[in-house]
């Protein structure tokens, strides 16, 4: 009965919450008008993605620049204040790599480290623009050694092998792509010893199990594919970390960003699931476990070393390369101080069209149907400003420097970063968010059709059969939003459809491929642009910004009971982080009965004049307790990242974690098992207790 109650009392003020958060406003009939099929074309999207994707479009290729000038293009047709805004910023191009594999008595077998084009590919006039497979910012050498299959390249796969009286120090690794992010598979192998990392791509994976049919018949990565890609650990031009990069500005010598830690030290090279099979088929030694085997029809994986010799040889250049920011303004009529930022990037490996330019793509969708609604009379409360970046794929280049530069100006002024890096890479929507955005990503998936089944709304595809969506945080490096959430500490918000794909970074991720298997219709497309927009829309022209950080105490509540079972023996003190969430807790329902208070008295003219300034002063604590999340210092040892809430992973930039601090120091007290470092870890809870305790008090209002 308790239970029952408990639940009718839950749901109850959800709906209260939702009816608090997004009562209608006078511009309510635009935003129905943009989600509208009369303004939505899935013709018009698939015209952008196509010309978007005729080339190669590297970051700091002439391609990519006439990609810049396209985006230019829509925006300035469109009625957006428009601009490229660039930076010259440090990139890598690959000069020469070789690969050969000795095993005796067989003669060596050089490999041509070359993707295949096929019969009938359109894009075979332009295959030759393709950047040879590389990664970038890898670190140019010469090696020689015996092979050692490493499984996934994770921490814990070494201590897999280690457990089996396996070294792999002086040896050059074989990992497969597929759990962890590349530089990380690097970093950690040269922490384990190894002189060399290939990276391939197991047909387990990527290639349909070994099925034998791929692209063009069927979505699976070809066998000459190669997944290319940087392996770079930092975020923003490592030769200017913190400061934007402008044509003439202070900046690191190679030496000063070597020391920095974020540059792979061995040298490294991407290769095909073909090529990795071989070298498999060259290294004896145990048999690795079942969990670490290939498909059904691959040879039995061993470990090594050997007898299998490998020689490796790369050379890369480093260059100051121009790289643009595609820039679009609609300024707004009441709040032009308060920024509502869309961002998706440009800059593909070969011709993108999943990863980036379907969200491109969405994007300049977005830009055209804002400026229908300017010629129909609508106008935006607060300023919308739509941002196209450049140069992510090495490392959220142009993002970064873009926050990094304008620092302050966004920390007093934005009010939401809302980013889609590939709209759509298959079925199935998901979104990533500050958990203050919840409720908003709820309300407005509940406005827009499910492509895939016009029966049902997106929010019901979303949920399917539980009672709530699950909403993922935003605490990974894996694209453009971590500048404005982790250095910044603004809300935020990710979403596209589906997860991963066959053919990531391969120069098969082009038009045919989304037009066979990723969204033969563009429908998807089309509802990533409907909602982004939407969201978008409510957050310019809300009265009250609807935020609502009852989620956010909540989900903090989650962390701090998963944390409790971790060091219950440990006789660390939660009690102040405890506190902190309570009174987070607390100014998230005193804030939400504030607004409620203003609602009522818009009947009375007298006390709603006096109360439009209270409008602002609310929204503007609602808009600064994120930024009370960060901490100058940042995470020890990674001093850039500010936010003690979310930041990445310190063995994986693609994995994202709560309370990264506290997490890393509870992985080194473990392994330390000293007084010291069970002290740190102390430190980081009482930093986030206090960081946590700064964002209610700015919910709050006042000064002590």
């Amino acid at each position: 009965m308790i239970k029952t109650a408990t639940a009718a009392f839950l749901a109850l003020l959800t709906s209260f919450t939702a009816f608090l958060l997004f009562s209608p406003t006078p511009k309510s009939s635009y935003h129905s008008l943009f989600i509208s099929d009369s303004l939505s074309s899935n013709t018009s999207i698939s015209r952008h993605l196509h010309t978007l994707t005729r080339r190669p479009h590297v970051a700091g290729t002439p391609a990519n620049a006439e990609a810049a000038a396209y985006v230019l293009s829509i925006f300035t047709s469109s009625n957006l204040q428009s601009r490229i805004t660039p930076y010259h910023v440090a990139l890598t191009y690959p000069i020469s790599r070789s690969l050969t594999l000795t095993l005796t008595p067989s003669p060596p077998i050089s490999f041509d480290l070359q993707q295949e084009t096929y019969p009938g590919d359109p894009y075979a006039d332009v295959a030759a623009e393709v950047l040879p497979t590389f990664h970038a910012f890898a670190k140019s050498g010469d090696v020689t050694g015996h092979v050692v299959y490493v499984n996934y390249g994770r921490v814990e796969d070494y201590e897999t092998l280690k457990k089996m009286g396996v070294n792999v120090s002086g040896t050059i690794v074989l990992a497969r792509y597929g759990e962890i992010y590349r530089g990380s598979i690097v970093q950690i192998a040269y922490e384990q010893g190894a002189v060399g990392a290939l990276v391939y791509t197991d047909r387990k994976d990527y290639g349909g199990g070994g099925g034998g049919r791929w692209f063009p018949e069927e979505k699976w990565l070809p066998p000459s594919g190669v997944q290319v890609g940087t392996v770079y650990n930092g975020i923003g031009d490592p030769t200017t970390p913190g400061w934007a990069s402008s044509e003439e500005c202070e900046r690191l010598s190679d030496e000063e960003v070597e020391k920095g830690g974020d540059l792979t030290l061995i040298p490294s090279l991407p290769i095909s699931g073909a090529d990795g099979e071989t070298i498999l088929r060259a290294i004896g030694g145990q048999v690795a476990n079942d969990d670490w085997q290939g498909s059904g029809d691959a040879p039995t994986y061993r470990v090594g070393p050997g007898p299998g010799v490998v020689h490796l040889s790369y050379t890369g250049k480093q260059v100051i390369e121009k790289i643009e920011n595609v820039i679009g303004v609609i300024e707004g009529e009441e709040e032009p101080d308060r920024f509502v930022i869309l961002g998706n990037h440009r800059d593909a490996w070969t011709f993108g069209a999943v990863d980036p330019n379907s969200g491109t793509a969405a994007l300049l969708e977005i830009a055209q149907k804002l400026g229908k609604l300017q010629e129909k009379g609508w106008k935006p409360r607060r300023t919308i400003i739509l941002c196209n970046w450049d140069a992510e794929e090495y490392g959220l280049i142009g993002s970064t420097e873009w926050v990094e530069e304008n620092r302050d100006m966004l920390a007093s002024r934005a009010i939401a970063y809302l980013n889609v890096d590939s709209a759509v890479y298959a079925p199935g929507f998901w979104a990533s968010a500050t958990p203050q955005l919840d409720e908003l990503l709820k309300q407005a998936t509940q406005q827009v059709k499910d492509p895939d089944n016009s029966s049902q709304t997106l929010y019901q595809a979303w949920i399917g059969s539980s009672s709530s969506p699950t909403i993922g945080r935003l605490g990974s490096g894996e694209s453009d939003f971590a500048a404005f959430v982790q250095y910044i500490g603004i809300p935020s918000a990710d979403m596209a459809f589906g997860k991963g794909y066959p053919v990531y970074h391969s120069m098969y991720d082009d038009f045919v491929w989304m037009e066979k298997f990723g969204d033969p219709f563009f429908h998807r497309h089309v509802a990533v642009a409907s909602l982004w927009g939407l969201i978008a829309l409510w957050l310019a022209d809300a009265e009250f910004l609807p935020f609502d950080y009852t989620s956010y105490a909540l989900e903090l509540q989650k962390y701090m009971m998963d944390l409790e079972v971790e060091i219950s023996d440990k006789n660390i003190n939660l009690t102040p982080l405890f506190k902190s969430i309570e009174e987070l807790k607390k100014a998230a329902t005193i804030i939400n009965n504030q607004r409620r208070e203003i609602e009522q008295n818009k009947g009375w003219p007298s006390i709603w004049k006096k109360d439009h300034f209270k409008v602002r002063e609310l929204n503007d604590r609602l808009m600064m307790a994120e930024r009370a999340f960060t901490d100058q210092d940042g995470l020890f040892g990674r001093s850039w990242y500010k936010h003690l809430i979310y930041g990445p992973s310190k063995n994986d930039d693609y994995g994202s974690k709560s309370l990264p601090g506290v997490d890393e120091a509870i992985e080194k007290a473990k392994r330390l098992n000293t007084a010291e470092s069970w002290k740190f870890v102390q430190h980081e809870v009482w930093r986030v207790a206090r960081a946590v305790r700064h964002a209610a008090k700015v919910i709050n209002g006042d000064l002590t």
